[in-house]
């Protein structure tokens, strides 16, 4: 038998898929759309969050036991707050531009409703072991998502991914640029995330016609 039950397993491999927290919950939209203009910050934003998640879940479910119920939304906050200020500082010390670039959205991550609902859900009720599994799993299925809008929004949008020109030069011409290709500006704005999400949800209920049901 391998490290991982079966049962232990689809805690991770669900969120990746039949059980997305953004496609098929559909939490976390605020961060989809905010910060996916490019790859970069995207994979930052979903290492980030599985960082939090991982230790957030696995200090919950330690201290599940202690925590006097009528206080447990705040011993959360707390938890994923010292998590968070971790992580910013971390990028400021090690990736400052990247972290002027994120700037308030690495703070929100308090205010992400998948970790307060993984805290809420499974880790106030599971192991330590269990716990991490399961917040791993679904910080992987968010930044999953988060990086396949981030390289479809860079690429379409300005013709680079983590900042160099793969499509050619728009300028001198080269690449696709010149056959004619031009950038989708629309790609940078905001609301396309919402749009790339609404394609990567409708290629995955018709791939799986039993989410529709659900």
């Amino acid at each position: 038998m391998g490290l991982l039950s079966k049962k232990d397993s689809k805690l991770i491999l669900d969120p990746l898929a039949d059980n997305n927290p953004i496609t098929i919950q559909v939490l976390g939209i605020c961060s989809a759309l905010a910060i996916t203009a490019q790859l970069k910050p995207s994979i930052v934003m979903a290492i980030s969050v599985m960082f939090v998640m991982g230790v957030g879940n696995v200090v919950i479910a330690l201290m599940r036991n202690i925590i006097p119920s009528k206080i447990r939304i705040i011993v959360q906050l707390v938890v994923v707050a010292t998590l968070v200020i971790i992580v910013d500082q971390v990028l400021k010390a090690y990736a400052y531009t990247l972290s002027k670039e994120l700037s308030v959205f690495i703070g929100l991550i308090i205010t992400n409703c998948i970790i307060m609902g993984r805290f809420e859900a499974f880790a106030l009720g599971n192991g330590p072991w269990r716990s991490f599994l399961d917040g791993i799993g679904n910080a992987a299925g968010y930044g999953v998502i988060l990086i396949i809008v981030g390289f479809f929004r860079e690429l379409l949008g300005s013709g680079t991914l983590f900042g160099f020109k793969v499509l050619g030069d728009p300028v001198e011409k080269t690449g696709l640029y010149a056959l004619g290709y031009e950038n989708n500006g629309f790609m940078v704005l905001p609301p396309m995330a919402l749009i790339v999400v609404g394609i990567i949800i409708w290629v995955q209920r018709s791939r799986n016609p039993a989410l529709i049901e659900d």
